[in-house]
């Protein structure tokens, strides 16, 4: 087991060196996307900078996380071209007031942190939170789409800016254009370059890097004309990122003068909610990437957090959130205190006040472009496809909250979704308003201690999200490491938001060694295969198996194996490999196991589900797969397909000092696999002659072994029975294979 960095200045005289070189890392993509995020919101450039910087120095004094990153985050834009629209009294002021509203609003965030009220962020539904972010999403590529195209749309309206950007297209500025067009290439692409050298730097970083050339190329400095196509286009020093030559020149500060104005606390109650909730979903999400399980102190965290966002709106910064890619990063990097934070805070003042001249060079679009890529993600068809995938109801509310946060402002659109799925609720449970508050608040739930030390808890009546902060209460009274029985069987409806809540509390027990099941669903209907979809009880409904299971059943029955069409929480050993060490797993489900006799090597096929991404980014995934355990060991390596483009088995290269091994005696192998490995003196060893010729003659399937076993799967999707069958037959020949010459 690792040791647990020290904390405070003994963890700095610690671990000084590797926080500072992930901080590197953490600054370069902060720089871009900081100026580019403030540039989005309306706000000057240097406020998304000195917003950063604030994050950085201040929030690490007084934080309840370890090694999150805090600063401005796409979230931020919205609520702050909110704010400049509702306050702009054409006074050239409508930026310092919203500066004031940022001050108000991280003073309430002070006190929500310090009335330890952290939790209430549990409360608000999850798919309108999606919903929300969606639409902030269309929002950043309605704004966005314009400055990469070289267009302008002076509509108020998200949805006529979404219109104009195609009704301006044949009127886009050509030499921009170029530009964006290059930077969306390199979004796209990077990933997948060989060449170590375009790995120097971070994507954000080379698109503004590959930007500069062109700006010399077309003489963005002198205004002036240039013909394409016999058309004429204007160029020119407008269409440069403009920022002081002196960072001091840059604070601005707040005005308080619309203190009184329903604008003015709109815009409070806005930044508050939205920060707020980001802040502690991906306080909660680096939580669980954090190779230490440390765990953040979300009051604790809100309070440090509003702070320094009281700091960087007194001096014209944006509001202060945690940050999950610029987390995810620093994490990757090797940071492992709150130092790493306060370090890339302090680069970015050091690389703004150096690279001043040169970040005066970049062009406007090379950052639009960013932001555009980012605002697509947020609101692509994948993101409706995977809330689909949870229940035709979340599609309604995500859907419901995106359309009326669009119409009208995220508060309003964030109160809407949540009256939507609170009325959808009540319809669902068939009850009347009274019972329904009477059935979440005054249920009948509890817990009970049992005398061998465990705890069960007897949830009844409604479990969706308003009745979120009540199983917190009971839950913070069970020590870590107890095991929990939560018993859902007398509950009307069990929310997406409540499933989320107690998944997320069974795997914190885990990690302190006690044991979460989770009983009494047998009886409740969902619109979705999804296991936390929202569930509804039906007296007397008998569950039946779906065709798929029943064929599972009778292959199991034919063949004497084992099969449980249940959730299994039990995917410990999954962790084994690399693949799920850095993915988050849900669950399994469907297992069918057996043992191939006279081999002594044990199998299991399962459904396997997990995240790719962290907290509101996260996409969800099924898969079918097969692990063999074996009675010898064998090294410790990873086979892919040569050439796989998908981006869930192309990131299994990313292994830490993992080397690509080719055969080069064996051309037709070496086309068909990549091999991964640290050890290539034994992974030659053990791929023998006899091994090579059964891979090169079989179906071709991603292998990864931790050493003792083997895990098997084909693509990312369930497997047809078909396809289990061949799976058992191929795991059986290379066991076989394997007893014999291993």
């Amino acid at each position: 087991m690792e040791i647990i960095p020290k904390k405070g200045f003994r963890g700095l005289i610690e671990n000084w060196k590797s926080d500072l070189i992930a901080a590197v890392s953490v600054s370069l993509i902060a720089l871009p996307l900081s100026l580019g995020i403030a540039l989005a919101a309306g706000a000057p450039a240097m406020a998304g900078i000195i917003s950063a910087i604030v994050g950085g120095v201040v929030t690490t004094l007084y934080r309840g996380g370890h090694i999150s990153v805090n600063g401005p985050a796409k979230g931020v834009i919205a609520v702050i071209l909110l704010g400049i629209v509702l306050m702009d009294d054409g006074s050239g002021q409508a930026f310092n007031y919203v500066l004031a509203a940022v001050v108000v609003s991280g003073a309430i965030q002070v006190l929500l942190g310090l009335l330890k009220l952290g939790r209430l962020a549990d409360i608000f539904h999850s798919s309108v939170i999606h919903g929300i972010l969606a639409a902030i999403g269309i929002i950043i590529f309605a704004k966005q789409i314009h400055v990469a195209l070289g267009t302008h749309s002076d509509s108020p309206s998200i949805i006529q800016n979404l219109v104009d950007a195609f009704k301006y297209l044949p009127q886009a500025n050509p030499f921009v254009v170029i530009i964006a067009l290059v930077g969306l290439l390199l979004l796209l692409f990077h990933s997948k370059i060989s060449y170590k050298f375009f790995h120097i730097l971070p994507t954000p970083m080379w698109v503004i890097a590959l930007s500069i050339p062109f700006v010399y190329f077309f003489n963005f400095f002198d205004q002036h004309t240039l013909s394409f196509f016999g058309k004429s286009y204007e160029v020119g020093p407008h269409l440069l990122l403009d920022i002081p030559d002196n960072v001091m020149d840059s604070i601005m500060h707040p005005n308080f003068g619309k203190i009184g104005t329903i604008e003015f606390w709109t815009t409070v109650v806005s930044i508050l909610i939205i920060t707020s909730i980001e802040s502690l979903a991906i306080a909660k999400a680096v939580d669980k990437i954090d190779p230490y399980k440390r765990k953040t102190d979300l009051n604790k965290d809100l309070t440090g957090i509003g702070l320094s966002t009281m700091v960087a709106g007194m001096i014209g910064g944006l509001p202060i959130i945690a940050v999950i890619i610029r987390s995810t990063v620093n994490i990757h990097n090797g940071a492992k205190t709150k130092w790493s934070n306060m370090y890339q805070g302090l680069l970015l003042l050091l690389f703004i006040v150096v690279l001043s001249p040169i970040m005066r060079q970049v062009p406007l679009c090379a950052f639009a472009i960013l932001l555009v890529y980012t605002g697509f993600k947020l609101a692509s068809p994948a993101v409706f496809k995977q809330i689909y995938n949870q229940g035709i109801e979340q599609l309604i509310f995500f859907v419901g909250t995106m359309v009326l946060t669009l119409y009208t402002n995220l508060l309003i659109g964030l109160i809407g979704g949540l009256l939507l799925a609170m009325v959808s609720h009540m319809l669902l449970a068939k009850v009347s308003i009274p019972q329904f508050f009477k059935m979440i608040y005054r249920s009948g739930s509890n817990l009970v201690k049992k005398p061998d030390g465990s705890y069960d808890i007897k949830v009844k009546g409604i479990a969706n999200f308003l009745g979120i902060l009540k199983i917190d209460k009971m839950v913070t009274q069970i020590p870590s490491g107890a095991d929990v029985n939560i018993d859902l069987s007398e509950t009307r409806l069990v929310g997406i938001t409540y499933m989320d809540y107690i998944v997320d509390y069974l795997k914190i027990q885990k990690t302190t060694g006690g044991k979460v099941i989770i009983k009494g669903l047998e009886s409740h209907v969902s619109s979705s295969t999804y296991n936390r979809a929202l569930k509804i009880a039906l007296n007397n409904q008998v569950v039946k198996l779906s065709s798929r299971q029943t064929r599972l059943q009778n292959l199991a029955n034919e063949n004497d194996y084992q099969y449980a069409n249940q959730v299994d929480w039990n995917t410990t050993y999954l962790k084994k490999f690399h693949f799920f060490e850095i993915r988050p797993i849900e669950r399994k489900s469907n297992c069918l196991k057996g043992t191939f006799k006279g081999l002594d090597v044990s199998w299991e096929i399962a459904d396997v589900t997990f995240s790719e991404g962290a907290a509101f980014t996260a996409e969800t995934f099924n898969t079918t797969l097969m692990i063999l355990k074996l009675p010898k060991k064998i090294p410790v390596f990873t086979m892919e397909k040569e050439g796989v483009v998908d981006k869930i088995i192309d990131r299994v290269r990313a292994y830490s000092g993992y080397k690509d091994i080719d055969f080069e005696m064996y051309p037709d192998f070496s086309k068909k696999f990549l091999i991964l490995g640290n050890k290539e003196a034994e992974i030659r060893s053990f791929f023998t002659d006899e091994i090579i010729r059964f891979f090169e003659n079989h179906q071709i399937y991603h292998l990864e072994s931790n050493g003792e076993a083997l895990v098997i799967y084909d693509k990312i999707k369930l497997a047809r029975t078909d396809e289990t069958i061949a799976f058992i037959d191929y795991g059986k020949e290379l066991s076989t294979l394997l007893n014999e010459i291993v």
